[in-house]
């Protein structure tokens, strides 16, 4: 079950036409991914799956941002350490949003960076703000983009475009996502969650059992991607953690400073 009680860094309305919107709720850090939140992340999706008051999951974030990636601030609670169960729930973000049975959609109200953009993107529908800006930049902390954006954005927008981004980390416009495919609306940001609500209510009248029907197939032929690139993405980025560039970018990140490269 969605249920408000098993959740601290998301907010969850479920409302009366079956569309339940789950907030996520670090306004003060652009919504940046703390352990707890990483770890809220895990059964998200597969709650809502459960929940038979839950026909679709809309996910934003509150305040100007969607999500900023991980949380660098250097707390114990950061997900950015590289553990084992780290990585383990890194699988479970991917894995439980794309067995998802239920319509998911992203209402992109700002910033949606790393693992941000990778929850964002693996939704079914993406509605972005005009405000919106997706960027995979885990390789400017140092580390490799192996929590899922090497998944699904080379599906979205063809590989060689998505290595770039991978590489260069690079930011996108919503207007330049949209172009790109990764996105498939992009309006107003004061009509964002009408449009993200409407879609959901539509979806929600719907023929439940059709609608599942017409999506699971679509995510199984993702997953079977997945299940190829993310175990070998996450050991990556795993290892790369540990290198002297994820140290180099983390003490920069908390020293507001450009971070100085060794290549090591």
């Amino acid at each position: 079950m969605l249920d408000q009680n098993n959740f601290e860094t998301i907010l969850i309305d479920k409302r009366e036409d079956g569309v339940a919107v789950a907030t996520l709720n670090r306004p003060e850090k652009l919504n940046a991914v703390d352990g707890r939140m990483h770890h809220e992340f895990t059964h998200l999706s597969s709650d809502a799956d459960a929940d038979p008051e839950v026909k679709v999951l809309v996910i934003t974030g509150a305040g100007r941002a969607f999500c900023a990636g991980g949380d660098f601030g250097g707390t114990s609670s950061s997900p950015v350490t590289g553990t084992g169960a780290t990585m383990q729930e890194a699988r479970q973000i991917v894995d439980n949003l794309l067995d998802c049975s239920k319509p998911v959609i992203s209402a992109v109200n700002g910033y949606a960076m790393g693992l941000g953009a990778t929850v964002a993107l693996l939704a079914d529908i993406v509605v972005a703000s005009d405000r919106a800006v997706f960027a995979d930049t885990h390789v400017r902390m140092g580390i490799g983009a192996g929590d899922g954006g090497q998944v699904i954005w080379p599906l979205l927008m063809g590989v060689n475009r998505a290595k770039y981004f991978m590489m260069t980390g690079e930011r996108l416009t919503a207007a330049e996502a949209e172009k790109l495919g990764l996105v498939n609306f992009v309006v107003e940001h004061d009509q964002l969650m009408d449009r993200a609500l409407s879609i959901g209510g539509e979806l929600a009248r719907g023929p439940s059992r059709a609608i599942s029907a017409s999506k699971v197939p679509i995510n199984k032929y993702i997953k079977m991607v997945s299940n190829l690139v993310l175990p070998l993405s996450l050991s990556l980025e795993e290892a790369t953690m540990a290198s002297e560039d994820a140290r180099e970018a983390g003490a920069a990140f908390r020293e507001k400073r450009n971070a100085d490269f060794k290549g090591r």
